[in-house]
């Protein structure tokens, strides 16, 4: 209900918008843009095309110029950034944290992030520089190094005097961090159990040492799954030697799971999930021409073993009508396959010690599928053409290629996995050119062996 609500707000702003923007009225525009959230407005800009774009980014008051560029994809933000001179750039960006700060340096020109660090006193200064000094996709660089600390050897008073002089608190703040002397981190206080002891009450007897923190060098993947299994809000993260140096807090894990969820629907499909919808068309072919290349290649390999069949083909026309039955049916079998392993490798519930149980089981489903989906498309062949022997040799090739399709299923995503890359990247086209080309293979051979002979 939640996501169609959404959904319902986000077509009714588009449409809003759309009508202001073609009757050239830009005082409603602006009034609309600027009573949402930078989210809301990221997400409407990378819904219009890129003339309305222009107009609107245009219109966005300039105080949310930086967050917007947060929350739009790469190519958006590429083609956003690419309209505002330096000196906007500067404005955008430098009063944001230093975690949204690190996650836009890489998109920004070289003289925006001088400007930038210029413009920092020198601890910020030396923050950024350190989360840029982290690879992409780590913790490091999701941290924000904006934490409150306390020492275990203190009271509930002197922690409380402490707050109300430090003024404000950071944003996602429901944990302080305890830390010894040589700011290692020990633990977490609630502030639920600062505020509800007596003054005197000692730090050691009150924070929680069980939280594990995360390391600097953690995947994102891996801080996301944390946060998932353990409802945090807050998390600390620390270096080797267990120093403490900074925090992650639930908004940027909300992204991440957003961000992977998006990579895992177009990856299969050999697709960016950062591709600007109305971005330019050459960028769109380029990019997409690798993945149909590598298809042209598997259909003509599909094609070449339908062509070695030609006579069977000839001879018994039924065939061309039902081999795509076959082919399609393994393609859809073995795509449910590999979704589950696909999302089995990235929540870490797929490995070395349960490959083979998971392979065992995938196969005995695929077996028990294929004897109840191939007697029943057995049954209609025969009451279509009359020929046992063709409904036998349909009913033996579905259930083979269903079998084939469960294995494939598993055993793409795990290799791609083993060798190094996404298993979720384009694994669906060689499934799909292996189910086919078996598919075909099996049913046009056994036709040859059983019908023609």
């Amino acid at each position: 209900m939640a996501d169609a609500a959404r959904h319902d707000k986000t077509a009714r702003q588009l449409r809003l918008l759309s009508d202001a923007l073609d009757s050239g009225r830009l005082g409603p525009v602006r009034r609309l843009v600027n009573t949402l959230s930078p989210a809301e407005i990221a997400n409407l800009l990378e819904s219009l095309p890129t003339t309305k774009r222009t107009v609107v980014w245009g219109l966005v008051d300039p105080e949310d110029d930086g967050e917007v560029l947060v929350h739009v994809g790469d190519d958006v933000r590429e083609s956003l950034i690419a309209e505002m001179d330096p000196d906007e750039l500067v404005a955008a960006v430098e009063d944001l944290d230093i975690d949204d700060l690190a996650d836009l340096a890489d998109d920004l020109p070289d003289q925006v992030i001088d400007e930038v660090l210029k413009s920092m006193d020198r601890e910020n200064r030396e923050r950024l520089e350190q989360a840029l000094s982290y690879p992409e996709g780590t913790a490091g660089r999701l941290m924000n190094p904006d934490v409150v600390t306390v020492r275990a050897d203190t009271t509930v008073d002197v922690v409380l005097r402490y707050l109300r002089l430090r003024g404000e608190l950071p944003d996602h703040t429901d944990h302080l961090f305890v830390v010894s002397r040589r700011h290692q981190y020990l633990g977490r206080l609630s502030l639920h159990a600062l505020l509800t002891h007596e003054p005197s009450t000692p730090i050691n007897e009150l924070f929680d040492d069980e939280q594990a923190a995360i390391r600097v060098d953690a995947s994102e993947r891996h801080v996301a799954n944390e946060f998932s299994d353990h409802d945090w809000v807050t998390a600390p993260v620390v270096d080797g030697n267990n120093i403490l140096l900074g925090r992650i807090t639930i908004d940027d894990v909300v992204d991440i799971i957003r961000e992977q969820g998006e990579h895992h629907a177009l990856s299969a499909a050999g697709l960016d999930e950062d591709e600007d919808l109305f971005g330019s068309v050459p960028r769109a072919v380029r990019r997409r021409l690798v993945w149909l290349s590598i298809n042209l290649c598997t259909a003509f390999i599909a094609a070449n073993v339908v062509g070695q069949f030609e006579a069977t083909i000839d001879q018994l026309v039924a065939l061309a009508v039902l081999m795509p039955m076959v082919a399609g049916l393994g393609g859809n079998a073995g795509t449910q396959v590999m979704a589950l392993v696909v999302r089995g490798i990235a929540f870490d519930q797929v490995g070395p010690s349960n490959l083979l149980t998971l392979l065992w089981k995938e196969l005995r489903v695929a077996m028990l599928n294929g004897l109840l989906m191939g007697a029943v498309l057995a049954l209609i062949v025969f009451v279509w053409f009359r020929e046992v022997g063709l409904s036998l040799v349909i009913f033996t090739a579905l259930t083979c290629n269903l079998l084939l399709a469960a294995s494939v299923g598993v055993l793409i995503p795990v290799g791609l996995k083993r060798l190094g890359f996404d298993p979720a990247l384009g694994s669906s086209i060689f499934l799909t050119a292996i189910t086919d080309s078996m598919g075909f293979f099996t049913f046009l051979g056994l036709a040859t062996l059983v019908l023609l002979n």
